[in-house]
């Protein structure tokens, strides 16, 4: 274990999380079978019994979605760091984010200067960061909307706002979306902000939010210029 006292908790919640993945792996496959003993329910009692198993099937899914939410927040060690053109990045997960925000009526629009300072990232878990920051925002204008990303250059560090015109937050939301496990989705498991914050200060960067009621939210991300 790590000599890190929060690097050895997380490495023990993570093997913790791991093992009751196995087991809910178990109740899943068996929530399984009985959802295919009642498939043809036969009176109003089966009818009754497969409405609970597929509740129950629901509710296991969902604990897999937060336990993989969860080993995503623990095990932020180690980074592969490489000299990274950041607007190229982002211009690829745009492309691949398109397609989301295109069905939820969501224009995309960008801002990159072309000589934008390289900076060391480690790509996958940089583009899980920035994809939270664009479901997020995607969340936020269930009635369609815009996301704006812009970078700049300032101070030794590169700079990357998404600004969206979501619903924006008020201020007693806003002191705790950086806190594991507040959410206000009906369902969250609220650990999307808390690891990207931690994925952000694992490069030695910084995150910041404003936002405004009725207007909207922006993030902006900045990460120290490769030397």
């Amino acid at each position: 274990m790590s000599n890190d006292p929060y690097a050895a908790l997380a490495e023990l919640a993570g093997g913790f999380i791991h093992e009751i993945k196995n087991h809910l792996s178990t109740l899943g496959l068996n929530l399984q079978l009985l959802a295919e003993d009642f498939q043809e329910p036969q009176n109003l009692r089966e009818r009754r019994a497969l409405t609970r198993v597929q509740k129950l099937q629901t509710e296991c899914q969902r604990l897999v979605g937060v336990s993989n939410d969860f080993l995503r927040f623990a095990r932020i060690k180690e980074l592969k760091l490489e000299p990274t053109n950041l607007g190229k990045m982002v211009l690829e997960m745009i492309d691949f984010f398109t397609p989301t925000a295109e069905a939820a009526n969501i224009s995309i629009k960008t801002f990159f200067p072309a000589d934008l300072p390289l900076v060391m990232l480690d790509r996958e878990l940089f583009q899980q960061a920035l994809l939270n920051l664009m479901l997020n925002a995607e969340q936020a204008m269930p009635e369609g909307g815009e996301i704006t990303l812009q970078a700049f250059a300032e101070n030794a560090k590169v700079c990357l706002s998404i600004i969206d015109t979501g619903k924006g937050m008020p201020p007693e939301t806003m002191a705790k979306i950086f806190q594991p496990f507040f959410s206000t989705k009906p369902g969250g498991s609220g650990l999307g902000l808390p690891t990207t914050r931690r994925i952000i200060e694992s490069h030695h960067g910084t995150m910041d939010v404003q936002s405004e009621v009725g207007k909207g939210t922006k993030f902006t991300i900045c990460l120290p210029i490769t030397p």
